[in-house]
């Protein structure tokens, strides 16, 4: 969830670099662009599997607020993490199972 975390953060901050490196490189873009119009209001963090000290994977199910272009939304994703070499890094979004 530490990773989750960051990560939102580095959203907010517009922090393309910090994501990039956090990313599996097999499922990293070359690129990333961050929408300047969009600002993100908060994190809620709904459930975790797995992810533990002891575990190589785990998911993150969340719902993040934003405002785009004056108008709220939020959206909510599942996604899934992988421990390569001692550190977490984000894979994608998917489904849990």
């Amino acid at each position: 969830m530490a990773l989750m975390r960051s990560r939102y953060t580095a959203f907010v901050m517009g922090n393309a670099d910090y994501l990039l490196s956090t990313w599996h490189p097999d499922t990293r873009p070359k690129q990333l662009e961050l929408d300047p119009e969009q600002t993100w209001l908060g994190l809620v963090i709904t459930d975790s599997f797995d992810g533990g000290p002891w575990d190589k994977d785990g998911v993150v199910v969340f719902t993040a607020h934003y405002r785009h272009n004056g108008a709220r939304g939020s959206m909510t994703e599942t996604s899934k993490f992988i421990r390569l070499r001692k550190q977490w890094l984000y894979v994608a979004a998917g489904s849990v199972g």
